[in-house]
């Protein structure tokens, strides 16, 4: 993100904001309500446009694409997590995740494999028949999760993962987005929780629309490891 500004009528939700995420990093962007991370997430997302500044994921500048590219870009590209798990009622865990390939031309039973693997990968092998309401709210969250990385996303935006949680229920949600920036996947929480925060490898803080601080600019030059998220070929989106 480079200058980026977003406005709704004369309020203003992001001021000149610029962020560099690197392939492979873990970060926080951390605020207090209305501070603008959730504004920064939508437009990480591609879920919303800036109104100045100018957006480049995996390789793309977001304004050049078409609504067709960019819903591509997304799919392939981002996993989204949110606060609120949005798992429909009477939908048993493994049926939920596995939607999430529903338009993906996979058949029935291979999108149920994926989906019993990336369930068993969150720690949930043993609630794949669980009805969201057999389930409790750090298992949500959990199923909420393996859906986000069915597909093996690079990137994944969660915006506070933990918010609706008990303590415990959070660290276990926390470890399992530790595990998944373990295994390569770059991970960025949204929060307001400070504690949280500073437990990750690189804490941003953002407050009324503009960063104000960002703790890579403590690191020397070229310690970041990876290469920006993003260097695909456009053909790859475009296909």
């Amino acid at each position: 993100m480079e200058g980026v500004s977003k406005t709704y009528g004369d309020v203003v939700a992001l001021a000149g904001a610029g962020i560099v995420v690197r392939r492979g990093e873990m970060l926080a962007i951390v605020g207090p309500s209305g501070s603008g991370k959730s504004t920064m997430l939508n437009i990480m997302g591609t879920l919303d446009r800036p109104s100045a500044g100018t957006v480049r994921i995996d390789g793309h500048t977001v304004d050049a694409l078409s609504d067709r590219q960019l819903s591509a870009l997304r799919a392939r590209t981002i996993g989204f997590v949110f606060q609120a798990f949005h798992l429909a009622a009477g939908v048993p865990a493994l049926d939920a995740v596995a939607d999430g390939l529903l338009y993906s031309g996979l058949p029935r039973g291979e999108r149920r494999d994926l989906a019993e693997r990336a369930l068993r990968g969150v720690g949930l092998g043993e609630r794949l028949h669980n009805e969201p309401h057999q389930l409790s709210g750090g298992e949500k969250q959990r199923v909420a999760i393996a859906r986000a990385v069915l597909g093996e996303p690079p990137l994944l935006l969660a915006d506070e993962p933990t918010g609706a949680l008990d303590s415990r229920a959070g660290e276990v949600v926390m470890e399992v987005l530790h595990t998944l920036h373990r295994e390569g996947t770059t991970v960025v929480v949204i929060t307001h929780d400070r504690d949280i925060a500073a437990s990750l490898p690189r804490e941003v803080r953002i407050k009324d629309g503009r960063i104000e601080h960002d703790s890579a600019a403590r690191n020397e030059p070229g310690t970041a490891t990876g290469t920006a998220v993003g260097e695909a070929a456009v053909e790859r989106v475009g296909a």
